[in-house]
């Protein structure tokens, strides 16, 4: 209780004082128009291409990137709640604006760890506070506070993003502006990034507490075109309050990403989106094989995703480059994902497929290092459990989401994943080896059946409901591993 009313307070408190902290595979969905700002450009950057995360119903999973403007007209607000999203200070351009989120969920998983072992169960509650200043039409000040609690059998370790009394999730100031008729604009802080395809650069929803950077970011936007530059280092989260969440020197993530909004006679008629990047990961101990030392890893890829017509695409193609150990590093990684529309009516099922490409090999031997890697990506997109991630990876995984009624929605998949190189080892979510895998010579890693239903019971609350079932393949079997389920659920509020 202490804990969620020194947040509740702080987040009334925490935008005028923001400035001065210390340290700074979906459809495309149309989005509201970026963050309220009035903007002299005559025609923006679309925002579903934009780089900020997918915007549905008004809100984000970085909140920082939604516009509740509309509650400038009384007429449109239904409740006091409505009334905290814009709170006029000075006229139209300063204003305040609040949010919140309370999530409670639990999560059982049997043989934790792939080993035969009684089964884990984690009660994990989320509180989150946010406040966003607008100082007129050219400064913003974010800031937001979280809060993790866990408890249950078997835990183990508790990491700081699963258990944290307080964190400072946010805390940012944005500059931005028009020059020449182009959206210029600089952020400066605590933050959130999204600005790449989602495996490779994401929050982390599926975390109590979100993956987050500091440092800058800047951005120009024309309506075709736009552009986006960043020096970020990581966040070493402790599990206390505030004062032991401290900037990671150890790793540091930079690089630009562009963005071109292909023509729409494309195809017969598209929305699509081609973002090319080039990233930079420095990690002064990374760990391949038996050998931690400095990683510089550099990353040259293409994003390409949107709609024509009732298709969804979401493919990448990432070439891997660097040095590791004074050993060059050569590596790949396609993701394809696509799914169908099968009628035209808004709640019709879709049907699909991913296929993923992570190449692998070298980590225990000598000589060019293969495997790959997602920075920072859905690390609950190969598994819930968290036993896979686009290391040495091949998967194949048809799938199919259906809307019964237009507040439930049922997805359902089933996952063969491979290794690419049987001399490497299997990796989990957060790029350990799983220990002796390396040893054996089978390729097959597991089948996965994986369920999830949504139900929206309003548009502030929703209900979660997952279930995955991993059948250990001969690559990790014949190393002790075992099959595992996993059940989950949970309740989501916010405002």
């Amino acid at each position: 209780m202490k804990t969620l009313l020194r947040l509740c307070t702080a987040t009334a408190l925490i935008a005028p004082a923001v400035a001065w902290a210390a340290e700074p595979a979906a459809p495309a969905t149309t989005q509201l128009a970026d963050r309220g700002n009035a903007r002299p450009v005559a025609q923006e950057y679309p925002t579903a291409g934009v780089g900020d995360g997918v915007t549905a119903g008004g809100y984000n999973q970085s909140r920082w990137a939604e516009d509740w403007t509309k509650y400038r007209d009384p007429k449109k607000r239904d409740d006091v709640l409505d009334r905290l999203k814009y709170i006029p200070i000075a006229g139209d351009d300063v204003y305040l604006t609040l949010s919140g989120e309370f999530r409670y969920r639990v999560n059982l998983t049997t043989n934790p760890n792939l080993r035969d072992r009684e089964a884990q169960r984690q009660d994990i509650n989320r509180i989150v506070g946010g406040a966003d200043l607008h100082l007129g039409d050219h400064v913003r000040l974010y800031g937001e506070l979280a809060h993790a609690g866990m408890s249950g059998r078997n835990l183990g370790a508790k990491a700081g993003q699963l258990h944290n009394d307080l964190v400072v999730q946010h805390s940012f100031v944005d500059v931005t502006g028009t020059l020449g008729g182009v959206d210029v604009g600089v952020r400066y802080g605590r933050q959130t990034f999204a600005d790449g395809p989602n495996l490779m650069v994401v929050p982390r929803d599926n975390n109590t507490i979100f993956f987050v950077y500091n440092g800058v970011r800047a951005w120009a936007k024309g309506d075709k075109i736009r552009g986006d530059v960043f020096d970020f280092k990581t966040t070493r989260l402790g599990v206390g309050g505030t004062g032991d969440d401290i900037v990671d020197d150890n790793r540091r993530f930079s690089g630009g990403t562009a963005g071109f909004v292909l023509p729409k006679t494309l195809l017969g008629g598209s929305n699509l989106y081609s973002d090319p990047f080039f990233w930079r990961l420095r990690n002064s101990a990374a760990t391949w094989g038996a050998r931690t030392t400095e990683e510089v890893r550099k990353f040259y890829g293409l994003h390409l995703y949107g709609d024509s017509g009732p298709v969804n695409i979401d493919w990448t193609v990432n070439y891997q480059g660097g040095e590791f150990d004074n050993r060059p590093i050569s590596a790949w990684l396609v993701l394809l994902q696509q799914t169908y529309k099968v009628g035209k009516a808004k709640t019709a099922p879709r049907v699909g497929f991913h296929f993923d490409y992570a190449s692998g090999g070298g980590a225990y031997g000598t000589g060019t290092l293969r495997n790959s890697l997602a920075p920072f990506g859905n690390n609950i997109y190969y598994s819930y459990q968290l036993y896979a991630t686009p290391t040495n990876l091949i998967a194949f995984a048809p799938s199919a989401t259906f809307q019964p009624t237009p507040k439930l929605r049922i997805a359902t998949e089933y996952q063969l994943s491979w290794r690419d190189s049987v001399n490497d080892a299997v990796y989990r979510a957060n790029g350990q080896a799983f220990a002796g895998t390396q040893l054996g010579n089978a390729r097959k890693i597991a089948d996965t059946i994986r369920l999830q239903a949504i139900y929206a019971v309003s548009p502030r609350v929703s209900l979660t409901a997952r279930y995955e079932h991993l059948i250990a393949g001969p690559a990790l079997t014949d190393a002790n591993y075992k099959s595992s389920d996993f059940l989950a659920g949970w309740i989501s509020f916010r405002f």
